[in-house]
């Protein structure tokens, strides 16, 4: 019969090590396999909600604008007929929520797209259709050039019943978008 190893202190480091090392590298070996497919779905999602938000369009330019990434779209003829920016703000109730905003020409919303959020199943997450053109606060075809706020802050959106915070964090995401936009020509 095989001798059983003792319990000591040494032993019981050396082995927890050899777990702690082999999982370690299991779980390197799952993110080196995975790294790739996630970043091809994440800019494919990013494509869509660019063809999503913008007018008929063209061509696109990528530019990148104190770090945000705007995309300029234009016609067959050359002439600008929108941009999609995307934003993001850490307010949100369930903290980073990240959008995908089209502004006509003119800089009015075209259309939106949430690419990243955390927020309440039911509640916060109602973003992605609460502000959209049919929506009950809806932003579509309004220009951020006077800030968006939600009526109990003033303004005159109407907040997602029960979330204001992401109302706020996501109205301050198309503000700060619009920002954006206004300096694409600079």
């Amino acid at each position: 019969m095989a001798k059983k190893a003792q319990s000591t202190l040494i032993n019981m480091l050396l082995s927890l090590t050899a777990i702690a090392l082999v999982a370690a590298f299991a779980l390197a070996a799952i993110n080196g396999v995975t790294e790739e497919p996630i970043a091809q779905a994440q800019e494919a999602k990013v494509q869509a909600a660019i063809k999503a938000v913008l007018p008929d369009f063209d061509k696109l330019e990528a530019k990148d604008i104190d770090g945000n990434k705007c995309n300029i779209a234009y016609d067959a003829q050359g002439n600008v007929v929108g941009a999609a920016v995307e934003a993001g703000n850490d307010n949100g109730f369930g903290g980073h929520l990240q959008v995908m905003v089209g502004f006509d020409k003119e800089g009015n919303v075209y259309g939106y797209s949430i690419l990243e959020s955390h927020e309440t199943p039911g509640l916060g997450a109602k973003a992605g259709e609460w502000f959209q053109k049919d929506g009950k606060g809806s932003i579509i075809g309004r220009n951020p050039s006077t800030a968006l706020t939600v009526k109990k802050d003033g303004g005159d959106v109407d907040a997602i019943s029960g979330s204001t915070i992401t109302s706020r964090a996501f109205l301050t995401a198309i503000n700060d978008a619009y920002s954006i936009f206004t300096k694409i020509n600079e």
